[in-house]
């Protein structure tokens, strides 16, 4: 049921060789019912004034993307991409590496991040003796990280190859390290950044996804 790494298998290859990325054969409505429940979180936590979830949020899913486009262009440069997904699993295929069902997903895992933490966010855990513990939000960070990397080897095992790794070299260690922690750490320490410093940080990074998306795909690069 888990897969822990990538085989280099032909089944895996051909599977990617045979994705459509941004094809409407498999639509379906669902695609819009997802869209309105991530609409919903995110207007309920403008309307409640909840500017640090909504940051918080934001900065994880912009991490997500610029990750997404990297393995896109990875896949471009070699033939493969680092992480896939298949056509049978989903409605919709944005990149090579991410359905739109996954993508909203991410969307919302840095406010459930960042809601999961204690009110106190100074506060750190596992203290004793001497040793003063480790910060609550890099607990949190590491804990979801692992969560994610789990859960990622599952889908690598479904049947549907709902997940592909082809690599053999690319599984869940690096997957946890690589991409789970930075994007957990975004959603665990944006939100308490010095305003500026957290403006700058979010505006360039959505900026730079735009710039990258606007150039692209037209280009046929991703």
């Amino acid at each position: 049921m888990f897969k822990f790494w990538g085989d280099g298998s032909q089944a895996a290859k051909d599977l990617v060789d045979a994705i459509k990325v941004r094809s409407t054969e498999n639509f379906n409505w669902t695609f819009i019912f997802i869209l309105a429940v991530v609409f919903y979180v995110y207007w309920s936590e403008i309307h409640k004034k909840n500017w640090e979830t909504v940051f918080a949020g934001l900065a994880l899913y912009g991490v997500h993307w610029l990750y997404e486009i990297m393995n896109a262009i990875i896949g471009k440069a070699t033939g493969y991409p680092l992480w896939s997904v298949s056509n049978n699993s989903t409605t919709f295929i944005l990149l090579i590496g991410v359905s739109w069902e996954l993508s909203m997903m991410f969307s919302l895992a840095g406010i459930i991040s960042f809601k999961m933490l204690p009110k106190d966010r100074t506060k750190r855990w596992f203290a004793f003796g001497k040793f003063k513990g480790i910060p609550c939000r890099l607990v949190g960070c590491l804990s979801m990280a692992l969560l994610f990397a789990l859960f990622e080897s599952f889908l690598a095992g479904t049947s549907n190859g709902s997940f592909i790794w082809v690599y053999p070299w690319w599984g869940v260690l690096p997957v946890f390290i690589t991409t789970y922690i930075p994007f957990f750490l975004a959603s665990n320490y944006v939100p308490d950044m010095k305003p500026k410093v957290r403006k700058i940080f979010l505006i360039s990074e959505w900026a730079l996804v735009a710039v990258l998306l606007i150039v692209l795909i037209p280009c046929g690069v991703i």
